[in-house]
């Protein structure tokens, strides 16, 4: 995604992170992640990550708290990660992450959303080669950070990208974060890297990245968020990513 879409993407993040709906998505998250690998975040780098996430978007420790108990349950769900390829108008392309307990609910969903806003479901993996996935981390910048330093020290662990960058304040005081990427296969290193310099991370994600993104007039961007919205609004829809630039 471009970095204009992701400051606006940010800013609808950051008045999403106190709204209901986010929380059953994080939580599915962190349910999936405790069953999948234990209930100890320390032994479990995947659940410590879901909760970092968690997190990041404000979500209440005791919801967290729960989310975890939930995968120690007789009855508990199985909670699958489903990924499908979608093409929309002026040449959009997008990787709709799903999280669901029941595959026939949510595939169902996905197409009504894309049939009434102008998008249309691939052939799964029709998309494997338009997008590449990276290891992708988000932490503040402080005032002795030095970047080129900081690149040096994480090229050993399989950084390929620095970049300094805002995040949007509800004061319009935008805040100077830092975004690194690196090979997706590298995200347990990196993550340990950053752990071990004292650095806390905001956001640790897998991510997909366009390698031929889009540029869209401001027409044709909103009739695109206006699809992205509907599809963020389903309960089982997880990030939808673009080649918006």
């Amino acid at each position: 995604m471009g970095r204009a879409f992701e400051y606006r993407k940010a800013a609808k993040m950051k008045r999403w992170g106190t709204m209901s709906r986010v929380f059953p998505k994080l939580g599915k998250i962190i349910t999936m992640a405790a069953k999948e690998g234990g209930l100890d975040p320390d032994m479990n780098p995947k659940l410590r990550t879901a909760i970092l996430n968690a997190k990041a978007q404000n979500m209440p420790k005791d919801n967290i708290d729960a989310a975890i108990k939930r995968a120690a349950a007789k009855d508990a769900a199985d909670i699958k990660e489903i990924t499908y390829d979608v093409k929309a108008h002026y040449g959009v392309q997008m990787i709709v992450e799903c999280a669901t307990d029941n595959h026939t609910r949510t595939v169902a969903n996905v197409k009504a959303i894309l049939n009434r806003n102008g998008g249309e479901m691939l052939t799964s993996g029709s998309l494997n080669f338009m997008f590449t996935k990276k290891a992708v981390f988000v932490f503040d910048k402080t005032d002795d950070m030095d970047l080129e330093e900081l690149e040096l020290d994480l090229i050993d662990y399989g950084l390929e990208e620095i970049e300094e960058d805002v995040e949007p304040q509800e004061n319009h005081d935008d805040k100077a974060i830092v975004r690194i990427f690196g090979e997706f296969t590298s995200f347990g290193e990196l993550s340990k890297a950053l752990e071990d310099k004292g650095i806390e991370v905001k956001k640790a994600t897998i991510e997909y990245i366009a390698n031929t993104p889009v540029e869209l007039d401001e027409k044709q961007l909103e009739e695109i968020e206006t699809l992205i919205d509907k599809l963020e609004e389903d309960e089982d829809v997880q990030t939808v990513y673009t080649n918006i630039s």
